[in-house]
């Protein structure tokens, strides 16, 4: 077994490093748990490969996202004996490296990579300063909460992308016209109290009350793929697939052609998601139709939208390219057949925003509410922006 001899004092190097390679991956592992891992190893016999995964898979996984890279990472570190050509063929550029290296998540890859040399970081660049492996201080996820998603280094943008997938988004609720029974209400629960009354001799000790059932709102989002919103499309999507991944939801993308990201979304690993939709979005930083899209939702996809109970998410810079006229006729049609219809803007970045370009008009004129998404602090205060919107349309 590759894991290490527990008696020559092995095993816990081993499992640190396969806890530092797991952090580097996204996975919250802390110091706490690989104490809890080396317990649980101390419990089992780690001679038998399915019982060391299992109770390293019982502690140090807490996400159902995180298990597939879990399971990649598990099998290359402690079991894949070409895990050491792999590494040594990272570490000297001469060594060729296997023909079919095994295929494995983004996430597990970019974990495995060997990490900088000491002296490569003399003289960093200002916007390498912050690590993959979330070392961060408290002041630099501050700055980091504020920071415009246009204006990240490539490393921060990575970290970001993985901060966008734990912010929550609670969507508002609506009563339907089913009714259930509680302690209050605003109508008397007649089944409940002819019960009672019969169980006490024609009495009845309280009065039964009923309310009606909360249910969340369906979404459509339509994301904006432009070039103009390239850096802000990919975030978006990140959370967005997190955040309404148990959600009743339709997703497409627009550019110039619309693109059904439904397929996509219903993968739950979001970095699988994400490698689906590059490969299904063939106008990816092309222009903007926002008004042929929504005529191809009008047209085919015209369900997606639910008795006058669907929030839209309309997700661009309404920089749009296309005909205005029919923009209007689209937005006209859509917002008489939606609860409500947001636009995500994140040219609200600015300040003193005005919606000056043509297509920009158009959306302000039909949309319910205009909301800015162009840092993690307005994405975290999305769901109480909406909520407010929602009181204020009933």
């Amino acid at each position: 077994m590759v894991l290490g001899d527990a008696r020559a004092g092995k095993l816990a190097d081993n499992l640190t490093g396969f806890g530092r390679m797991l952090r580097r991956a996204g996975l919250p592992v802390d110091t706490a748990r690989i104490s809890l891992a080396q317990q649980a190893l101390g419990m089992i016999d780690v001679g038998r490969k399915s019982d060391v995964e299992a109770a390293l898979r019982a502690v140090l996984v807490s996400r159902q996202e995180d298990q597939h890279v879990f399971a990649d990472l598990f099998e290359a570190y402690f079991r894949n004996p070409e895990i050491a050509k792999q590494l040594m063929a990272q570490l000297l550029p001469q060594a060729k490296a296997e023909n079919n290296p095994p295929a494995r998540s983004a996430r597990a890859q970019e974990a495995l990579q060997a990490p900088p040399k000491p002296q490569q970081q003399t003289n960093p660049p200002k916007e390498e300063k912050i690590e993959l492996d979330a070392a961060m201080s408290a002041s630099d996820r501050a700055r980091l909460r504020h920071a415009d998603f246009n204006q990240l280094s490539a490393s921060e943008f990575k970290l970001i992308e993985r901060l966008v997938r734990e912010i929550p988004l609670r969507l508002p609720t609506v009563g339907t016209r089913r009714r259930q029974f509680g302690s209050h209400g605003d109508q008397l629960h007649w089944r409940r109290l002819l019960q009672s009354a019969a169980k006490h001799d024609g009495d009845f000790l309280s009065l039964p009350m009923s309310k009606r059932r909360q249910a969340t709102l369906p979404v459509l989002v339509l994301v904006d793929v432009s070039g103009s919103m390239e850096r802000y499309a990919r975030l978006m999507l990140a959370f967005l697939h997190q955040a309404l991944y148990h959600q009743q939801r339709h997703v497409y993308a627009f550019g110039t052609q619309l693109t059904d990201l439904n397929p996509a979304f219903a993968e739950r690993d979001t970095d699988v998601m994400l490698a689906m939709a590059n490969d299904a979005i063939a106008d990816f930083g092309g222009g903007t139709q926002l008004g042929a899209a929504l005529k191809k939702i009008r047209e085919d996809h015209r369900n997606d939208i639910v008795g006058n109970r669907t929030l839209v998410l309309l997700i661009t810079d309404g920089l749009d390219t296309g005909d205005h006229d029919s923009l209007a006729y689209e937005l006209d049609w859509l917002t008489r057949q939606a609860r409500a219809t947001v636009w995500l803007n994140p040219l609200l970045r600015y300040d003193g925003y005005q919606p000056l370009a043509g297509g920009a008009q158009v959306l302000d004129r039909y949309v319910n509410k205009m909301l800015a998404i162009h840092n993690l602090e307005h994405l975290s205060t999305l769901a109480i922006a909406l909520a407010k919107l929602m009181k204020q349309i009933r």
